[in-house]
């Protein structure tokens, strides 16, 4: 059984998008993944991911591959995935999809990268400033804007400069350590566990 993980980044570039294949790839390897990994398609914005993942949710039962939808929660989670994303989207769950096929970034990827300051030192380097981060455990319940702020300012005096999506995400995100993320964001556990299932 081949499992995909529509994910919300790579925007319409095709080297961006190859970064985040590469980013992703690398954290669910980390993850204990190796031998069975995912297979990432990385889909650009979140409306474009989430209409990958409800063309593929079509297939189901046909016995090939299980579909995994994972975007950016972009707010604080209550409830359940689908019904966060109802809420903040209008997004109404496929027919055929299950409830283990909706995965969240609470509240959005940065967020991620909060949980493990070393590897963003060890991305940054010299220069990089750990106060400017936040030193709250529970990373998923920091507001969006607070953690795009502390990155940027954290990262403003090193040679790779302020913090940019585009330029840094993903290379980030390969140095990120799961086991460190699983211990402060329950959602990003949830999307491991189940990965470890279905693979």
């Amino acid at each position: 059984m081949t499992v995909k993980v529509y994910v919300e980044g790579g925007g319409d570039s095709k080297d961006l998008r190859s970064r985040c294949r590469k980013g992703f790839s690398k954290l669910f390897e980390k993850a204990g993944l190796r031998g069975r990994m995912p297979r990432v398609v990385a889909c650009g914005s979140r409306n474009d991911t989430f209409g990958s993942f409800r063309v593929a949710s079509t297939d189901l039962g046909k016995g090939d591959f299980v579909p995994i939808l994972l975007v950016d929660a972009e707010a604080a989670v209550t409830g359940g995935p689908w019904d966060h994303l109802r809420r903040q989207d209008g997004w109404e769950k496929p027919p055929q999809a299950t409830t283990d096929q909706a995965h969240l970034m609470v509240q959005l990827m940065e967020s991620w990268f909060l949980a493990d300051a070393s590897a963003l030192r060890e991305y940054f380097g010299d220069g990089f400033r750990d106060s400017a981060l936040p030193r709250r455990p529970d990373v998923e319940s920091i507001a969006k804007a607070e953690v795009l702020t502390a990155l940027a300012n954290a990262s403003r005096g090193t040679t790779k400069g302020s913090y940019s999506k585009g330029q840094h995400s993903f290379q980030i995100l390969e140095l990120v350590d799961p086991d460190t993320l699983e211990d402060c964001a329950p959602h990003a556990k949830r999307l491991f566990d189940v990965l470890r299932e279905k693979c």
